[in-house]
Formats: C-alpha cells, sequence, structure tokens
C-alpha cells in the first residue's frame, strides 16, 4: 500500500510531466514549423543585401585539457557578400595591418561559410537530416524552440581540414568529409533561426582531429536603413592529438556593398560582445 507521502509525490511528478506536455507543440506543429525553417533557408540568402562588415577572430590554443587555453593570435578579415557570394580578406595580424594576404594562409584552425551555408546544408532535403524537438529556452530575451538533428555521414557536405604545423608538415593539408549532430535554436515568434551549433561524429581514429565543434549564433543587424538576421558570434573548438583549438569570431560594422564602400579600421581590437548576448536561459514561455 502507498504512503499518503508517496502518492503526493506521484501526483506531484504527474503534474509536471502535464505541464511539459502542455507546452510541448503537437507533432503536427512541429512538422509545420520545421517546414517554415526549411523555406526559410532555402530563402536566407537571396534575401539578403550585398554587404561588407569587419570579422574578428581570437584564437586560443591549450596543450593540456581544455582549462588553461592561451590566446595566441587575433585575426582580422573583411567578409564581403555580394550577388550571394562570400569573400574573405584579412586586413590585420596581431594588431598589424596587412593587405593582399589570404585568410587560410595564416594556418592554424579556422572556418568561413557562416552567412547561410551551415542552416542550408542542414535543411536540405539531401541531407537526409533527423529532427527531433526537446526543449524550450529563453536567447536574448525571446523564446525559442530547440530541435536536435543528425545529419548521416553519406549525405553529409560538411568537411574538417587539417593543416600541419611543423615547419616539414606547412601545406600538408588533410580534408575528410565527417557525419554530424547539433541543435537547431528558432525564434518561436519570428520563425527564424537564431543559432546553431554541430558537432562531428564518426571522424576516423587515424585522423589528427579527434573533436570539431562549432555554434554560431544570428542577431538582427542593421545594414544600411534595414534590419536583417546575421551572424553575431561563432566559436569553433578542435582537438587534435596535441592541444586544444578555441577560436571566437565576432562579427561587427555591417555596412551596404558598393563600389566605394569602406570599413575604417585601424589595427586596434574592437571590444568584446555583452556576455548577455549569447547567453542561454533555460525556460517555459
Amino acid at each position: 500500500m502507498r504512503s499518503g507521502r508517496a502518492a503526493a509525490v506521484c501526483v506531484m511528478c504527474l503534474n509536471v510531466w502535464a505541464a511539459d506536455n502542455a507546452q510541448r507543440p503537437s507533432s503536427e506543429e512541429q512538422a509545420k514549423l520545421l517546414d517554415e525553417v526549411r523555406d526559410y533557408t532555402i530563402n536566407y540568402t537571396r534575401s539578403l543585401p550585398d554587404f561588407i562588415c569587419l570579422e574578428q577572430t581570437f584564437r586560443y590554443v591549450d596543450p593540456t585539457d581544455g582549462h588553461t587555453a592561451r590566446l595566441v593570435d587575433v585575426l582580422t578579415a573583411r567578409p564581403s557578400y555580394f550577388n550571394q557570394k562570400e569573400d574573405y580578406k584579412l586586413v590585420s595580424e596581431n594588431g598589424r595591418l596587412v593587405s593582399d594576404v589570404s585568410y587560410a594562409s595564416v594556418g592554424g584552425a579556422f572556418s568561413m561559410g557562416d552567412f547561410g551555408t551551415a542552416m542550408r546544408e542542414i535543411f536540405d532535403p539531401a541531407s537526409q537530416a533527423a529532427f527531433a524537438w526537446k526543449r524550450w529556452t529563453m536567447l536574448r530575451g525571446r523564446p525559442t524552440h530547440v530541435f536536435s538533428y543528425r545529419v548521416p555521414l553519406e549525405f553529409s557536405k560538411y568537411t574538417v581540414e587539417y593543416r600541419g604545423e611543423q615547419t616539414e608538415q606547412k601545406g600538408n593539408l588533410q580534408r575528410i568529409k565527417v557525419g554530424y549532430r547539433g541543435w537547431v535554436f528558432v525564434d518561436r515568434q519570428m520563425r527564424t533561426i537564431v543559432r546553431i551549433a554541430r558537432e562531428a561524429v564518426s571522424i576516423p581514429p587515424s585522423f589528427p582531429i579527434k573533436r570539431a565543434a562549432e555554434t554560431l549564433d544570428y542577431d538582427f543587424t542593421n545594414v544600411g536603413d534595414r534590419q536583417y538576421f546575421l551572424p553575431l558570434v561563432a566559436n569553433l573548438e578542435m582537438q587534435s592529438r596535441d592541444a586544444v583549438t578555441k577560436n571566437v569570431k565576432e562579427f561587427r560594422m555591417y555596412q551596404k556593398f558598393s563600389a566605394d564602400a569602406v570599413v575604417k579600421f585601424d589595427g586596434r581590437e574592437l571590444p568584446p560582445l555583452p556576455e548577455d548576448k549569447t547567453r542561454e536561459v533555460p525556460s517555459r514561455p
């Protein structure tokens, strides 16, 4: 026979379960939302204006266990988006202005393709991604759906690259295709993607990179006299046999692209973004 206390606990558990499920979108609502988001990703890059901006990347290396990272360099690039194509020009390395230097030539860990490529690949029907609604959260003060997803290796376009750091290895680029999994954060009201997180899976044991994970946040940004959802900050973490590499990449100073458009930059580091811009607050709307 159950005690009164045990029965009360069971009733409490049922009430919590009922409250959670009352807030959970139905399977039909989830399917409709995913269809809307898929349409959004297909049309995202077409909706963007031609623009330029500054991209400041802080690169950290930890030769131990991921808890003693040290800043090794700061790279500033000038991405441009013109006719739905991305281009990156390095403009500063550790406060030193540079010209005619390719972004990839500096070596180390880096990533590109932040203006719609990742979200489009996740929701491309050819990727055969499996989605599952998981929870509610608050991101930048707005109620947000969180979906998990997984893209199998055989349908993936996600690649992980490694370029040797030693002198005798430089230029020895290794590249593999991997499957991946992660999370998609969708604004409840606007039906727009506000964060994408992905982590590589099925990395071969023989490959120098053991773990690769990325998070990309989008937020409202003024370009000219209109607002668009554009990249805000990206985080990349890669673990090799010898070290953990972390990149924090912030996007600033968006403006319309034109023949005479110039993003003024004197080589000085820009102040970091406020923490509340990326802090997640678990919640039930």
